[in-house]
């Protein structure tokens, strides 16, 4: 793509540096309020000068890691824009606690205090339960992990920068056999997740249809399981030598120490979910020696926009951002690029911003650079396109593969 918009940030001015782009021809300047094809004109009124936005997350509970990186993110991104002048980007932050109901607690509670568009949720049924209320309240709606199609699944407003469980599932099939990771695959995987069953469903297939070998499918029902000798054994018996967990980092860190007791060593291969178990307490690193996982960012990365971001997060927060800190960074911009191109004013209600913005991201003219992916675009689905990556953690660092 042709770019047409790139805004550089500098430590001085905001804490990190950020390019972001919106493509379309032309030579690189400043990000401008030009209408992309497609895109409805703003309201009658004078250009909006404060965009209220409302994100949810678990900022409390086994997935606060999740919660407080989106929400953490987010505040970088927003304090660097506002930095700026010109447009002002209000973020509203409510904790749902990863629970469906408290999540569409907090989006009323969000929408009371007149938010205009709706950042998260950040996971995947809390998000769900909330798509389904933007969309029959016309409330614009992008989330940075909740990545299951069923988010974005008959609803024009709700938009992803994430991968989707499909994606993922497809993408790390064809990953382990075109690098020949392994000839005798196992799985582990919650059935009783959407997160997890989407993207091991994908997998399954795409295996099938490339001739990947799948010895042993093991499965558990809640991510509150303690206990995984009985599928860890069943794998070591069928001779995986690489096991694939489509799961998140809580039970992915008790299968490592349990592999470790009993002497099973295959690769193990794990997905955006399995991101911030370097991160937990308690956890001993060097069990994730080896461990392999697909995430769109890399703390370690050495380009200029990463160090920049990592250097912002850590002053900040004191620790190191995961992907989902990215993620968050990311739909900040992503939001105020759509927001400047859509020509949003101030005589617009939440459905009006709705309308513009969808007809922004879905333009075919618009894309953003960002720190999980250049020339990310989407379509009309909500599902976002960029490359992925493969890091594989040595010495407790991510390195990229």
């Amino acid at each position: 793509m042709k770019q047409s918009r790139i805004l550089s940030l500098t430590m001085a001015a905001a804490m990190s540096a950020a390019l972001l782009t919106s493509c379309g021809g032309g030579t690189a300047a400043q990000p401008s309020a030009s209408q992309p094809s497609g895109a409805p004109a703003g309201g009658s009124g004078e250009a909006i000068t404060t965009l209220k936005i409302g994100g949810i997350g678990p900022l409390t509970g086994s997935a606060a890691v999740y919660g407080l990186a989106t929400k953490q993110g987010a505040e970088i991104a927003v304090q660097e824009i506002n930095a700026l002048g010109g447009l002002q980007l209000e973020l509203n932050f409510q904790d749902d606690e990863g629970d469906a109901e408290k999540s569409v607690n907090a989006y009323n509670t969000l929408k009371g205090s007149n938010v205009q568009v709706i950042y998260g949720c950040t996971t995947t049924t809390p998000c769900v339960a909330v798509a389904a209320e933007t969309f029959s309240d016309r409330y614009f709606q992008l989330t940075p992990s909740a990545s299951s199609t069923d988010v974005t699944s008959g609803k024009d407003n709700v938009f992803q920068v994430c991968f989707t469980d499909p994606n993922q599932g497809t993408t790390a099939a064809n990953y382990i056999k075109d690098n020949n990771l392994g000839s005798q695959i196992g799985v582990i995987y919650n059935n009783g997740d959407a997160y997890s069953t989407g993207i091991y469903n994908a997998f399954q297939a795409q295996a099938d249809s490339i001739g990947l070998s799948v010895v042993s499918v093991q499965t558990f029902p809640e991510d509150t399981n303690t206990d995984f000798t009985v599928q860890l054994n069943a794998l070591k018996d069928a001779g995986a030598d690489l096991v694939f967990m489509p799961i998140y980092y809580t039970p992915a860190s008790l299968i490592l120490n349990q592999a470790k007791t009993m002497g099973f060593a295959p690769t193990f291969f794990g997905c955006d979910g399995m991101d911030g178990i370097l991160d937990m307490e308690g956890f001993d690193t060097s069990l994730a020696e080896g461990l392999m996982l697909m995430t769109p960012f890399n703390a370690w990365g050495e380009d200029e926009r990463t160090v920049n971001f990592v250097s912002a997060y850590q002053a900040a927060y004191g620790t190191l951002p995961n992907q989902f800190a990215a993620d968050g960074y990311d739909c900040m911009y992503a939001i105020y690029a759509a927001a400047q191109a859509a020509n949003l004013t101030s005589d617009m209600d939440n459905a009006a911003i709705c309308q513009a913005m969808i007809a922004t991201f879905t333009s075919g003219s618009f894309s953003v650079d960002g720190l999980t992916g250049s020339g990310m675009s989407w379509s009309t689905n909500g599902e976002v396109s960029k490359a992925p990556v493969v890091v594989s953690v040595q010495d407790g660092n991510y390195v990229t593969q």
